[in-house]
């Protein structure tokens, strides 16, 4: 994919890309049906290096198979109130987008880190976390540095 390609991560775009994409995953659909245990926050944290000045999280609003919304916000106060919160540098959220790095086994391995919810619930729902990135992957993705 040329530079010109894509959408920046993390972005009000790519959030939006990512929902249409799950909701798009046919697979996901079908693994995520028993969730209901409300939204998942993935927050990137802040590396001025690359222009990140604050911790950004996508808020995904997924309930019964299907997202319901997105939302790109700033900090970690607005993400108090998400159910399940997963916190990660930069270069953690490319690994898990370019399939290199899976979330739950990230998450069990202190690469990514459950900073909200709870870890037994999130194992139990491994193949809809795979499906969340299958779908990810599908987004076209510009990342930085």
């Amino acid at each position: 994919m040329s530079s010109e390609e894509g959408f920046d991560f993390p972005s009000d775009a790519w959030t939006a890309a990512f929902k249409d994409a799950v909701n798009g995953n046919e697979r996901y659909r079908e693994a995520g049906k028993p969730w209901i245990h409300g939204a998942v926050a993935m927050v990137v944290s802040a590396d001025p290096a690359l222009g990140l000045e604050h911790d950004m999280g996508m808020i995904l609003d997924v309930d019964q198979g299907v997202c319901r919304g997105t939302s790109l916000v700033k900090g970690m106060d607005a993400v108090a109130e998400t159910p399940f919160v997963i916190v990660a540098p930069y270069a953690r959220w490319r690994q898990v987008i370019e399939g290199e790095l899976d979330p739950i086994k990230g998450m069990m391995e202190g690469k990514l880190k459950l900073t909200q919810g709870n870890l037994p619930i999130m194992i139990r729902y491994v193949e809809s976390s795979r499906e969340l990135v299958t779908s990810a992957a599908h987004v076209p993705t510009r990342f930085r540095g």
